[in-house]
């Protein structure tokens, strides 16, 4: 059966929604989406991998408590049976209520001071927040027999592993609970109220915050392409500009050699193409 057919049997048996309509949105890193409309009722639907479960339901909790601090945000949707999050053979699925607004374009350089601002205020509101699913930042397992998939692969992954390790031993950077996949079509801008929100926090885990701001530059295609971003992240984020400063490219090289890692594992071609050649362009 269709990964989509799945996830429209799911939302009907487990939540009862009839959907309509079903578009599935950009493709991220750590999950695949869905925007759902089901009579007058729009909702999005977050498919990630089965061992992120308890990070997901971390990112649900983590949303709730954002509006509980007035910050938009996707409104969690429990199934039939109270349950956040259900699993399907393609992994953990949950449901929230799309909040108002068009998706923010990180092409845009208005759409990306709103998109860093409202990164650095998620961050800031998520200070102190805890929850048993918020899984601790983790190198990459340099022992995982995919990174023999391509010759260059373990290398490079394996540097990039090794100067993030220097950077948290030597450098004191802010940690925080990470939004772990802040694209710019996770954030919404309602243009009838000026506010901007997100749509959801994707799986949380706890890390340095300047990781974050690395996994949303890779969406713009480098630091040269995100000034705006940057520019709005400072004015809002618990981030000091000298870590930015110092953390970003090492982080960045460290979000790269990610991408790689995911890309081996799930065999995708394009994604290693792109990891490779970011990688090799970058100085260090």
């Amino acid at each position: 059966m269709p990964e989509d057919d799945i996830v429209r049997t799911v939302l009907r048996d487990q939540w009862h929604l009839a959907t309509f309509e079903m578009i599935e949105l950009p493709m991220a890193l750590m999950s695949r989406g869905w925007e759902i409309t089901a009579g007058r009722d729009r909702y999005v639907a977050r498919l990630a991998e089965a061992t992120a479960r308890l990070p997901v339901e971390a990112g649900l909790a983590a949303a709730e408590h954002l509006r509980g601090v007035r910050i938009e945000a996707g409104e969690p949707v429990r199934t039939l049976a109270g349950a956040l999050t259900v699993e399907t053979p393609h992994g953990a699925l949950a449901v929230l209520r799309r909040p108002p607004g068009r998706h923010l374009d990180g092409a845009d350089p208005v759409d990306q001071q709103w998109w860093g601002e409202r990164l650095g205020a998620v961050h800031r509101a998520l200070e102190g927040f805890r929850h048993p699913g918020l899984r601790p930042w983790q190198p990459i397992d340099l022992d995982a027999q995919h990174l023999d998939a391509e010759p260059w692969l373990r290398g490079a992954v394996a540097a990039a592993v090794a100067a993030a390790i220097r950077l948290t031993v030597t450098d004191r950077l802010t940690y925080g609970v990470l939004h772990g996949d802040p694209a710019p079509e996770a954030f919404v801008l309602d243009v009838a109220t000026g506010r901007a929100g997100l749509m959801h926090c994707g799986a949380c885990g706890t890390g340095p915050l300047v990781y974050d701001v690395a996994a949303a530059i890779i969406y713009v295609g480098g630091p040269e392409h995100a000034a705006e971003m940057l520019d709005g992240y400072r004015s809002a984020g618990p981030v000091a500009p000298d870590e930015l400063e110092v953390a970003l490219p090492v982080l960045l090289r460290l979000r790269w050699a990610v991408l790689a890692e995911r890309s081996a594992r799930w065999g995708c071609a394009e994604g290693l193409v792109m990891a490779r050649q970011a990688l090799e362009s970058m100085p260090g």
